[in-house]
């Protein structure tokens, strides 16, 4: 289970730093299977705080300091929202919800209604708020913040440095309110140091793999995991 837990960590690093998003979609669905609802969560959150940090240095001439403040102040008001909704949904709800919102992250980008609805300084409140909510309750804090980058007309190189400060800061208040994983140290460490190896891994690898094969795995993965994650939840509530 450890062995199959890092090559997910490994491969999500890579496919973040080469693309700037996908750790938490490619990695919910292999960790919610294989640690549950609540600990997969509270492990990929960790190892995504790990891999942003990780990445910020590398892009931080790039960062988008003003986007960035507005965008971060709302989703750490709303953040502990979403610690109390975690905290009153039983396990099978909890898988359900996770699939769903991992769902909604793979198609938000198709539905240019959204975009158009998160734009400018409310939309960024907006999608920050609800960014910092959703990365508390299932870890994916992407797709609202992609949606106002989107509308706003946010250049793609700005943006993909500036999204890693975004998470950086989601993952810390999102630390803080969940707690450290119950899993061994060791195993996390050795998660951790996956991790790593894969954004390292990865800065080498974008003169190598174009982000469109990047993107192309990261959805293969991605709507398998939500998939999978959906069927577990219903057989649970059904038994």
């Amino acid at each position: 289970m450890l062995l199959v837990a890092a090559l997910t960590a490994f491969v999500a690093a890579v496919i973040q730093r080469i693309t700037g998003l996908g750790f938490m979609l490619v990695l919910i669905g292999p960790f919610v299977l294989l640690y549950g609802g609540i600990e997969g969560v509270t492990v990929g959150v960790l190892l995504a705080l790990i891999a942003a940090a990780i990445a910020v240095p590398l892009v931080w001439r790039e960062v988008d300091w003003r986007r960035t403040g507005w965008l971060i102040w709302p989703g750490l008001v709303a953040a502990p929202a979403g610690l109390l909704f975690v905290r009153l949904l039983p396990e099978p709800a909890l898988l359900l919800t996770i699939g769903a919102l991992a769902v909604f992250a793979l198609v938000a980008g198709r539905i240019p209604q959204l975009s158009r609805a998160l734009t400018g300084r409310s939309g960024a409140v907006a999608a920050g708020a609800a960014a910092g909510f959703m990365n508390v309750a299932s870890g994916l804090a992407g797709p609202p913040v992609a949606a106002h980058a989107v509308g706003d007309g946010w250049p793609q190189r700005s943006f993909s440095a500036s999204v890693q400060v975004i998470f950086t800061a989601f993952g810390v208040i999102t630390v803080a309110l969940r707690g450290l994983p119950t899993e061994p140290p060791i195993d996390v460490a050795l998660l951790a140091a996956a991790t790593a190896v894969g954004i390292v891994a990865g800065s080498a690898l974008t003169r190598v793999i174009p982000p469109l094969i990047a993107r192309r795995a990261m959805l293969v993965i991605a709507w398998s995991g939500a998939a999978l994650v959906i069927v577990r939840g219903a057989i649970a509530l059904w038994v």
